[in-house]
């Protein structure tokens, strides 16, 4: 077999790697992924009858639904509340298993940060699954917000774990969630401020 003929059968087994993963991750998985295991998980919208699997599997006790219809951005928050409710009604069915929606545009607002901090200084709530629609926008930006505020990370750890890559991303620089990212400051930072 010709050097040319291999490298065109490795490209395309390349190819066909990064297309499954990709098929996998968003449509089978639900781009669900650990930020810390055993403690927080994100994703995009697990279906109502497979949400009882997940949380066997990694133990979530709490559920934090980042969706909220009404927005008129059917590209990021395509929600529909016939989806919110069957969620919700999917995991009170769930014994011990809290469900709180914090709906939440693609940068939070003050009041989605002060109802997210409340569910997360609660040490009974954990293991957490944050999720939204895609799992690839808002669900990542609280993770990066958890990062920062329970995990210590710097702002700019935390954004580059927020999407791979950052370039190109809706993290990246000039892009709204990359600012507000950039421009974060933790509780920690603001009460040493007004010390």
């Amino acid at each position: 077999m010709s050097t040319k003929k291999k490298i065109l059968i490795a490209l395309v087994v390349v190819v066909l790697g990064i297309t499954g993963k990709y098929v996998y991750d968003r449509h089978i998985n639900h781009n669900f992924m650990t930020i810390t295991e055993g403690k927080v998980y994100k994703s995009g919208v697990i279906p109502p009858d497979e949400i009882a699997d997940y949380v066997k599997k990694y133990k979530i006790k709490s559920i934090v639904d980042l969706r909220f219809p009404g927005t008129g951005d059917d590209v990021n928050n395509p929600e529909v509340p016939a989806e919110l409710i069957a969620e919700k009604e999917a995991v009170e069915k769930i014994p011990g298993v809290n469900y709180f929606n914090n709906g939440s545009d693609q940068v939070p607002k003050q009041e989605n940060l002060d109802s997210f901090f409340k569910i997360m200084d609660n040490q009974d709530n954990y293991p957490v699954l944050i999720h939204c629609y895609h799992g690839i926008g808002r669900a990542q930006m609280y993770s990066a917000i958890y990062r920062i505020e329970y995990e210590g990370f710097s702002n700019e750890e935390a954004r580059s774990k927020a999407a791979f890559p950052v370039m190109f991303s809706s993290f990246d620089d000039g892009k709204p969630k990359g600012e507000y990212l950039k421009a974060y400051k933790s509780r920690k930072q603001k009460a040493a401020e007004n010390k």
